[in-house]
């Protein structure tokens, strides 16, 4: 897969630190300071996060949210050209449907480009494939990406060599800073929490199991 040119990350990771905190305390809080369930604490009275989409698979093929219903999902935004950050959360995905086994298949992850300038559907489907067969990977226009990130409150902002380094690059040089969390939503498109990029897949995979079993015993 093609990369772009390595960039220095000491500014990136700043910033990556500062928007984190900032998303985090947003999916927290809510737009009115109305608190929401973290990965960290029980059920607290939701705010709305999530909605619907509609977007191009990595197959090439056109879907909305509405395609998904029935299922949990497990939704994250990133970019195939991340250095660190959505690879690591990406295997970490793959490693908690792997231990939950028959009982993922009610999970389904997505992955969504906050990068539609260079995630092609078949870019996406080269980079989701190195992790796990049922993740899908999803772009679309940059409006109709802005669009999903807002509902989700998930944020993104290119940064360019030029703001890293002060040295001009190329079109294809720079990187995305972005929040970095998975969004858990029932199988009617509803919040249902959010995990860090932190937590280790045993305890989202507790999690899950906790979910998934209260679901099937109401």
């Amino acid at each position: 897969m093609r990369r772009p040119l390595a960039l220095p990350l000491v500014g990136l990771a700043i910033l990556a630190v500062i928007a984190g905190g900032l998303s985090i305390k947003m999916i927290r809080e809510g737009r009115n300071g109305t608190a929401v369930e973290s990965a960290e604490a029980g059920p607290q009275p939701a705010v709305e996060i999530g909605g619907p989409f509609e977007l191009v698979d990595h197959n090439g093929r056109k879907v909305t949210d509405r395609d998904f219903r029935g299922s949990y999902l497990l939704v994250f935004f990133g970019y195939t050209f991340c250095p660190d950050v959505c690879p690591t959360a990406l295997a970490k995905v793959a490693a908690v449907l792997d231990e939950l086994g028959p009982l993922g298949d009610r999970i389904q992850p997505l992955f969504i480009s906050v990068d539609p300038e260079r995630d092609t559907p078949e870019v996406l489907a080269e980079f989701v494939h190195q992790f796990h067969p049922r993740i899908i990977g999803l772009t679309g226009s940059p409006n109709r990406i802005a669009e999903v990130a807002r509902a989700y409150r998930a944020y993104y902002r290119k940064v360019t060599q030029e703001e890293l380094t002060g040295e001009k690059g190329s079109g294809d040089d720079y990187l995305m800073d972005h929040s970095a969390y998975l969004y858990l939503m029932d199988p009617e498109g509803r919040f249902v929490r959010v995990f860090s990029h932190t937590d280790p897949p045993e305890r989202i995979v507790e999690a899950l199991r906790k979910v998934l079993g209260a679901a099937a015993a109401s």
